[in-house]
């Protein structure tokens, strides 16, 4: 199988120009059919349609009209984020049958602000044609009306579509080669025992633990540029923004490199961070592998943390209203991201009361049945 590296990662062939071009002028021909006496226009959205945009056109035999936009999100010099205005538009679209020419469509973000952007320009129609499709990622409501491959939810490059802005001009498309990785999100509330059981499947499966806690200790302590930007708003007593915490977690995963997998502890805690660590991942051709949870009952949740606070002197495990704020702060905070676990068929709750080799033995056996 043909192999190729880009700067830090490697690729390995999916699809051929041939077979891409073949689809192209499938879908190519179904807008001629549909479109051929409305005299469209097609917009193209820079930079990855250029390629699927220049062979969908040479099989268009119909007068139409062609426009290469991007999406802005600049105010002034300094990026926003947030996308405000279409530029490279040009033309009047009033009473215009509009086609939105895409390389790719996955989460959908760029298509509803295209169509939030459009709404105002009183077109007659507006429709979308994308080269690839990601239907397990999509999940917005708007059709994409011409699809000319429905892919899996993997890093792609090639035929138009980069990595760090190279490999657009490869013919054939390639899929980031992936390792099978064991990554494991555990939660568990205070007084599960979810650092006992790190410890004990980090022994086990040879894993790497990334705690947010001890991630944040780190950069702190090392007064890294993250550290220095969390600490300001810890200062404040602000939540330190999600950007920040995925950052510093990104760093802790790419500076170990040579790991069989992560265990991570404390996050994602909502499901907007959660899905920044699925994209994360499959940046790097990797995904979460299961969700385990440690179900325990709140009264031996309050035994258990009441003990630990007698040897331990920490005042949050010694008064029983403060244990029952942070047990309801979990259950709150992990709801959401249970549910967004289970969607994908990757969350499993293990029952937490038990031997520490009982528990651990439940959580290997989970392990060992969704990495067989």
């Amino acid at each position: 199988m043909k192999k190729i590296r880009i700067d830090d990662l490697e690729f390995e062939y999916y699809l051929s120009e041939q077979e891409i071009e073949e689809a192209i002028k499938v879908v190519a021909n179904k807008i001629e059919h549909n479109h051929k006496n409305t005299f469209p226009v097609f917009l193209a959205v820079l930079n990855g349609a250029f390629r699927f945009t220049s062979s969908l056109i040479r099989h268009i035999d119909f007068p139409c009209e062609i426009q290469f936009v991007k999406l802005n999100s600049y105010d002034g010099t300094q990026s926003t984020g947030e996308f405000q205005n279409i530029s490279g538009l040009n033309i009047d679209l009033t009473g215009r049958d509009v086609i939105l020419l895409e390389d790719i469509v996955d989460t959908g973000n760029t298509i509803e602000k295209l169509y939030d952007l459009l709404k105002d320009k009183a077109l007659n129609s507006l429709k979308t044609a994308s080269l690839f499709l990601k239907p397990d990622v999509y999940d917005k409501s708007i059709h994409i009306d011409y699809v000319a491959k429905e892919i899996p939810n993997k890093f792609i490059v090639g035929f138009g579509l980069d990595y760090n802005q190279k490999g657009r001009n490869l013919n054939d498309l390639y899929q980031l080669k992936t390792t099978n990785m064991l990554n494991i999100v555990l939660f568990g509330p205070p007084g599960a025992g979810k650092g006992t059981q790190s410890d004990k499947l980090v022994e086990i499966f040879g894993l790497k633990h990334l705690s947010t806690g001890d991630i944040f200790r780190f950069n702190i302590k090392n007064e890294t540029e993250l550290g220095k930007q969390a600490k300001a708003f810890i200062d404040k007593g602000e939540l330190v923004p999600d950007e920040i915490t995925i950052g510093m977690l990104q760093d802790a995963v790419n500076n170990t490199p040579d790991a069989k997998g992560f265990i991570f502890d404390g996050f994602p805690r909502t499901t907007a961070q959660a899905e920044s660590l699925d994209q994360f991942l499959t940046s790097k051709g990797e995904s979460i592998t299961t969700m385990l949870a440690l179900d325990v009952e709140e009264n031996e949740l309050i035994t258990r943390l009441l003990e630990r606070g007698k040897a331990s002197g920490r005042a949050d495990d010694a008064n029983e209203d403060v244990i029952k704020n942070r047990i309801a702060v979990y259950n709150r905070e992990t709801a959401v991201v249970q549910e967004f676990y289970e969607a994908q068929n990757k969350y499993k709750g293990i029952q937490g009361i038990g031997t520490v080799e009982e528990i651990t033995e439940r959580l290997s056996s989970a392990i060992n049945l969704v990495n067989a």
